[in-house]
């Protein structure tokens, strides 16, 4: 079951699944930054307020906005 990066904990680890529909322009983006389909992350932290939120993928950090994160979908990783 897909779920946003923003209903994952920090600790917590997932895998890409897809995008949002209407995200066309920004997946471009996001692909090009390391989030295609299946890759695995982990979330390091959130900003005090929430925003933005910071994931480890592909052995670097990326800080995403709360609009960003929105267009993709996720899944949490069984431990």
């Amino acid at each position: 079951m897909s779920q946003n990066l923003k209903d994952l904990a920090v600790g917590d680890t997932g895998r890409v699944v897809g995008f949002d529909e209407g995200s066309k322009a920004y997946r471009r983006k996001l692909l090009s930054m390391g989030l295609t389909p299946g890759v695995e992350f982990s979330v390091t932290r959130y900003a005090p307020m929430g925003d933005p939120v910071e994931i480890r993928v592909r052995g670097f950090s990326l800080s995403l906005r709360k609009d960003e994160a929105a267009a993709l979908r996720v899944e949490r990783s069984r431990a």
